[in-house]
């Protein structure tokens, strides 16, 4: 397992004019790119705008010339291309993925699908691992097709495929670390050799780990992307997302989000930073919550098998001890028995409650084949790998032993 200080500790920003390191994950999320701003105020003002003004005709000139040469100017005319709350926040983002910039968005499916219009031309192949969000593979398999852009799914943890999959068209590797619902963990250094010997960019969400427990751009990954509704807002109460990377390639997505429109509001952004800023103290408690829960779990008679990137069983546990910091709040299990099996022990639970995202406070479960996957019959599901007996569980901040206490009684009366 890699330490906060492998890399971590190579960068240096500045708190009160000194030079520090910012190495704990604390600090970086209260304190990377901190900028000051015109009141003085700790927390970052919320600049509710749609326009802005220019002073006279000869600051608009200015403004314009600054933008035809290319000089990026701190200030913009519309709120579609930029507000100083949101900026604040991509400015953090950035500090957490030791990215160059980050670029903020209206859900983490806006990230995804303004990514992949901006940067894939008609024509193009995309190449992706089967266990990716579901409805990042319908929008590649599905929309991308109409617009004559071709999308190949290989699956998770073939690398072989992955790489015999890559044609003269591909311009795009996509993957998960973690994947939902399996936690199956990616083996970026390998992942990112194949897209170097084939001269095409890397694109991997990383919304299951957070940048705490892993950042993929150290790894060498050209954007990672984070649906920051979950673990990074930490609170289920705002829609957003995130895509992190070079600047050369953040820019040429700024204009695609002004024309696109799928910007984050200021309001949202303030309680995004206002929830990174508590990032450290939740993912160490998740992290605990989901190793703990896991080994239990594992070992009780009623459970058939528990997917945790933690655990020695894992497929993948050799590769998340190298990568990654910690192994995540969300835990997913089989129960002896079958649909209705599942549904009764997900009623009993008295803490975790009942309802689709991840990554806040309180603890969620859900059955994927009653929450997701409804609309198709069990052989459907059992076709895309979900079976009746599934449950997620995402694990909240609250104590360790009362999660294992309500698990225990709720697995008695099944």
């Amino acid at each position: 397992m890699i330490t906060e200080s492998t890399k971590a500790n190579e960068i240096r920003k500045t708190i009160k004019g000194q030079q520090i390191q910012l190495a704990g994950p604390s600090t970086r999320a209260v304190h990377a790119n901190r900028r000051s701003n015109p009141y003085q105020s700790i927390g970052e003002p919320i600049v509710q705008t749609a326009t802005y003004q220019f002073k006279d005709s000869a600051d608009l000139t200015d403004f314009m010339e600054a933008n035809l040469w290319g000089k990026s100017p701190e200030r913009t005319e519309y709120g579609r291309y930029g507000n100083p709350t949101i900026t604040a926040v991509e400015k953090r983002l950035a500090g957490l993925e030791n990215a160059e910039d980050a670029i903020l968005f209206s859900s983490g499916m806006a990230a995804i699908t303004t990514v992949l219009l901006a940067i894939l031309p008609s024509g193009a192949n995309i190449v992706m691992t089967d266990d990716c969000y579901r409805q990042t593979r319908q929008f590649c398999k599905t929309f991308l097709k109409r617009l004559g852009i071709s999308c190949t799914v290989v699956p998770m943890g073939d690398y072989d495929a992955l790489d015999n999959a890559i044609n003269p068209n591909t311009r795009l590797l996509i993957s998960e670390t973690p994947t939902n619902p399996y936690l199956r963990v990616l083996d970026i250094e390998r992942f990112v050799s194949i897209a170097k010997k084939h001269k095409v960019k890397t694109f991997v969400d990383a919304t299951f780990a957070t940048p705490l427990n892993i950042r993929p751009l150290d790894w060498g990954v050209d954007l990672v992307v984070h649906s920051a509704t979950k673990y990074l807002g930490g609170h289920n109460d705002i829609l957003a997302g995130v895509v992190a990377g070079k600047s050369n390639i953040i820019e040429g997505l700024r204009g695609t989000l002004g024309v696109l429109g799928a910007i984050s509001d200021p309001h949202s952004a303030s309680l995004l930073l206002r929830g990174i800023k508590t990032l450290g103290l939740r993912i160490a408690q998740q992290n605990l919550n989901g190793l703990k829960v896991s080994q239990f779990l594992e070992s009780h008679n009623k459970i058939e098998q528990v997917w945790y990137p933690g655990l020695p069983s894992h497929p993948d546990y050799l590769i998340a001890e190298e990568q990654m910091n910690g192994f995540g709040g969300v835990v997913s299990f089989t129960v002896k028995g079958d649909l209705d099996t599942a549904s009764k022990l997900i009623d009993l639970f008295e803490i975790p409650l009942i309802a689709a995202s991840f990554g806040g406070v309180e603890s969620l479960v859900e059955q994927p084949a009653l929450m997701s996957y409804y609309e198709l019959s069990t052989e459907e599901r059992l076709f895309l790998g979900i079976s009746n007996n599934l449950v997620r569980l995402s694990l909240g901040i609250e104590d360790t032993n009362d999660l294992i206490a309500d698990l225990e009684q709720a697995l008695e009366r099944i």
